[in-house]
């Protein structure tokens, strides 16, 4: 009888043990801004159809703060994808980080703008609505990303108004300029669609017309140093997926097209 008990007992423990997993499945994707909004959406459907964690560090995809991706991976953070600005990304390639052949586009980014909520209409639809509506806007706000540094170093030129509005078009910096002029404290705002969207207390009136927009690949890749290498492709092709893709145009961004010359810049929201 007793023999008998100990061998129940045995059992018992080896059953409740096996019904454990040895090891819980993690990833720890470090992602930028412009493509945050469609990974707040998408990140927790991928983690419940896989049935696994998923950590999300944000940080810019370049720049000297310690919040930046490349910095954090210097310094040995753990991760098993980056998401972010595609040329951003080829650095980190060159320099080993990233596993060779693991890179997947994953979405364009264009410039927009938004007004407070409220306010009167305007449009920038045109280059010639753009050009009047800046002329008449009392202040400009653009963000300290290469949108902005695009906006503030080439767009004004562009259209031939550097001059008129140079004293008005003021640079924010770390948060979101949409925020800004939800605010009150500038009468429109320019920065990527993507960081737009999301801000509530304004007005999206559109993206800057083609032939003086400004486009931010956004791609992925796994990390050399990933625990889960394989996870980490899947969830990378899964986001460039169709099941994913329309996600990604309701945060406001492109999807990739081959055929379409992209100018890689960073964003540091």
């Amino acid at each position: 009888m007793k023999l008998k008990k100990i061998a129940l007992y045995a059992a018992l423990l080896t059953s409740v043990a096996g019904s454990v997993p040895a090891q819980a499945r993690e990833l720890t994707v470090m992602i930028s801004g412009g493509f945050k909004a469609a990974w707040d959406t998408l990140s927790p459907r991928f983690a419940r159809q896989e049935g696994i964690t998923i950590n999300t560090v944000a940080g810019p995809s370049m720049g000297r703060t310690p919040q930046a991706i490349p910095a954090r991976l210097a310094r040995g953070e753990p991760a098993d994808v980056v998401i972010m600005v595609g040329d951003a990304l080829e650095e980190l390639q060159k320099q080993g980080k990233t596993l060779p052949g693991s890179r997947v586009e994953l979405a364009d980014s264009r410039i927009g703008a938004v007004i407070k909520k409220g306010a009167p209409p305007v449009k920038i639809g045109t280059e010639r609505e753009l050009r009047a509506t800046l002329l008449k806007a009392q202040s400009i706000a653009y963000s300290d990303s290469a949108s902005g540094r695009y906006v503030s170093s080439q767009l004004f030129s562009r259209l031939g108004i550097a001059d008129q509005v140079s004293a008005k078009a003021v640079k924010v910096e770390r948060i979101p300029v949409a925020s800004e002029v939800a605010a009150g404290k500038y009468a429109i705002g320019f920065q990527q669609v993507s960081e737009l969207l999301p801000v509530q207390g304004v007005t999206f009136i559109g993206e800057l017309p083609d032939k003086v927009q400004y486009t931010t690949r956004f791609a992925g890749a796994v990390v050399r140093q990933s625990a889960q290498p394989d996870e980490a492709a899947k969830l990378l092709h899964w986001l460039a997926s169709p099941e994913a893709q329309q996600a990604v145009h309701d945060s406001g961004l492109h999807s990739v097209k081959a055929t379409t010359p992209v100018k890689d810049a960073d964003t540091v929201q």
